[in-house]
């Protein structure tokens, strides 16, 4: 909502939104062929927006009840906020499950225990921690849809030619980055052994090392811990011995163009690595930390019903349609490369017996999800990532960096407790 003036933004907002709403893809009474239509909300864009009026439609050709129609939307949560407030919301939003936490208090999702419970849905078809992100208090607000990790990617040519295999630990992970790194004669950096340009893999480390995210009662941040250390610890040792700059790469995709032997990275990089010519590359689970943890972030989609759509039942159809059938999670696999959050489905053999994806279905059985309380995703964009951003171009050291993101990360979640 726009801050035209703290009195009026909310009369002004509403009227904006209901006005505004009325064309961009909020619910429809009906289809021309008499079908009751079904608006779904994401911020899927580009080629993905292909990608899911196919999945619609192979839905909408199955029944002739409903009919699905995607709007790409962006910024798609704060848009669902002022399109509740104007009373236009679409049936059906997919949906990032890591946002629930933030929003289903906001009121914003329909919790959808009693329709799991009539249509009796197996909740434990699903990846549990994809359930769990979709959990808040004791409602459950969506059934999981896509889910994914990151693992390691490695390019087979490089580790052959150094006498390398893929690493499985921290220790054979620096070994090998050593190896893998190329200086030219004035010392520099022409190939980074390890691409570490992405600190939000902390939590993964973090878990790797043995350590928690948050205390028991998940009121404060547990980075300024042993384990915590030990992350901080190795990311050092790792710049110290030169296998990654902070910067190199910046702006290009470094791995897919051969200055990067290996990095970690998800599913979502595939469709593009394949696309590289005389790119061979291997990936293997994410290497286990000191006392042989092993541990991985899992993230994903889901779908869920904003409070006030108009047509719940057919949001409810395509939802059950997509999730709990595995072909049709493997079906739009195919189309989008997007792995399914229901297990049956990600367990064919399109995923297992791919050398590519194999690898990310053997790290969802330990792939945990970050904390579901409410301002988490705050403490990692303002408290975490800063913090370490400045700790991986040396600005300040570890235990400076570990102690900032403490202190902002505890402050943020008392105030989210308000």
């Amino acid at each position: 909502m726009n801050r035209i003036s703290r009195r009026l933004a909310p009369l002004v907002g509403i009227a904006a939104a209901a006005i505004a709403l009325a064309g961009c893809g909020a619910s429809d009474p009906g289809t021309s062929d008499g079908r009751e239509a079904v608006t779904m909300w994401g911020s899927w864009s580009g080629t993905q927006v292909a990608q899911l009026n196919q999945q619609a439609k192979a839905f909408n050709d199955s029944q002739s009840k409903y009919e699905v129609k995607y709007v790409a939307q962006e910024i798609v949560e704060e848009k669902l906020l002022t399109a509740i407030a104007g009373g236009q919301v679409p049936d059906l939003v997919l949906w990032d499950r890591y946002a629930t936490a933030l929003y289903a208090p906001k009121k914003a999702l329909m919790p959808i225990d009693d329709l799991v419970k009539k249509d009796k849905v197996d909740m434990d078809a699903f990846y549990s921690p994809a359930v769990d992100e979709l959990t808040v208090g004791d409602k459950l607000y969506g059934l999981p849809l896509l889910v994914d990790n990151r693992s390691l990617f490695y390019n087979k040519k490089m580790l052959a030619d150094a006498g390398v295999e893929p690493p499985t630990t921290w220790e054979e992970l620096k070994t090998a980055a050593e190896k893998l790194t190329v200086r030219d004669a004035n010392g520099k950096l022409q190939r980074a052994g390890l691409l570490m340009d992405d600190p939000g893999l902390f939590n993964s480390y973090l878990w790797q090392a043995g350590g928690e995210l948050l205390n028991k009662d998940e009121t404060k941040v547990e980075y300024d811990s042993p384990a915590g250390h030990a992350v901080l610890d190795y990311w050092k040792s790792l710049l110290d011995a030169g296998v990654y700059e902070s910067g190199f790469g910046d702006g290009v995709d470094a791995f897919a163009q051969g200055t990067a032997a290996m990095r970690l990275n998800g599913p979502w990089a595939l469709a593009d690595l394949d696309k590289v010519d005389g790119l061979d590359y291997g990936i293997v689970p994410p290497p286990a930390g000191p006392s042989g943890d092993t541990a991985a972030a899992m993230g994903g989609f889901g779908l869920v019903i904003p409070q006030g759509a108009k047509n719940s039942a057919g949001a409810w159809a395509f939802m059950k349609w997509w999730t709990t059938e595995a072909k049709n999670g493997v079906d739009f696999a195919k189309i989008s490369g997007w792995i399914p959050a229901n297990v049956e489905a990600s367990k064919d053999p399109y995923f297992t017996e791919d050398e590519h994806y194999a690898a990310f279905i053997q790290t969802l059985q330990f792939a945990k999800v970050r904390p579901s309380v409410r301002g988490y995703s705050d403490v990692e964009g303002k408290a975490l990532i800063p913090a370490l951003q400045k700790f991986m171009i040396g600005e300040i050291s570890a235990d400076e960096a570990l102690a900032e993101a403490t202190s902002t990360g505890d402050k943020i979640l008392k105030e989210n407790r308000k």
